[in-house]
């Protein structure tokens, strides 16, 4: 039987990259061990694998979230997963602009030069 944890740690290890993943857990690691081993059993386990829509969308749908509310350190990792799970540069922008509509143009103006940064570091 799979647990929660495995399943998580497959899924985010599909998100970032087999080469990334020990990293990610570790960088959650350090923050508290406890931490770690509830983001990936939680958030990887239970709800990046549930059903009903799929990893692009459920990327979109975190992106915006997180602009709205200013969480860079997650905002920047989801940026990189959605690239991952199939979402366009451009779609990404267009869910930036839901941003802006809803949660102000600071906000977005902030997720874009996140977004720079991080398409940037995948181009050097």
């Amino acid at each position: 039987m799979t647990t929660d944890y495995e399943k998580g740690y497959k899924q985010f290890a599909e998100m970032v990259g087999e080469e990334n993943i020990e990293s990610l857990v570790a960088r959650f690691r350090s923050v508290c061990p406890d931490f770690e081993k509830e983001v990936i059993t939680v958030l990887g386990g239970r709800i990046w694998t549930r059903g009903g829509i799929d990893l692009r969308t459920r990327s979109l749908c975190s992106i915006c979230v997180l602009a709205a509310l200013g969480r860079n350190n997650a905002l920047k990792l989801n940026f990189k997963m959605a690239l991952r799970n199939g979402a366009k540069v451009e779609e990404i922008i267009e869910a930036i602009f839901q941003v802006a509509a809803y949660a102000g143009f600071a906000a977005a103006w902030d997720a874009l030069e996140m977004l720079a940064e991080v398409l940037n570091e995948e181009t050097a």
